[in-house]
């Protein structure tokens, strides 16, 4: 099994709706999000998968929501801007962006770091 990923950073303001503690006032993170994609077997040329076509996929995200209130961002007006729900987002916008892989190869999963020492993964 092969496995490829690609990182990227962006900043960005939120608040937890309904948290009771300090999250539920608004504050900044320097997120890190990394993106991984996993197979059995590469192309003719040696690639699982090819880094750019990642590294496309998830700065155009990361334009989105960098340097923004996220509660004022799709979807995150209507759902909360959690590190879970951040997870959740940029696995399926970046399963949307990725032009087609080849066979076998799938994105396995993604993590957000709110900081160097908390994260959240979602996989399907």
């Amino acid at each position: 099994m092969f496995q490829v990923t690609v990182d990227e950073t962006f900043s960005s303001g939120h608040a937890l709706r309904g948290y009771k503690g300090k999250c539920e006032n608004p504050h900044g993170h320097n997120y890190k999000v990394q993106i991984v994609v996993e197979g059995p077997s590469l192309d003719s040329i040696g690639l699982l998968y090819d880094f750019t076509h990642l590294k496309r996929a998830i700065r155009d995200l990361v334009e989105q929501v960098d340097h923004k209130y996220l509660n004022d961002q799709a979807p995150f007006d209507t759902i909360n801007p959690s590190a879970e729900n951040l997870a959740k987002y940029f696995y399926d916008e970046t399963l949307r962006r990725v032009s087609a892989m080849p066979a076998g190869a799938r994105l396995t999963r993604v993590t957000i770091w709110e900081t160097d020492t908390t994260s959240a993964t979602y996989w399907a």
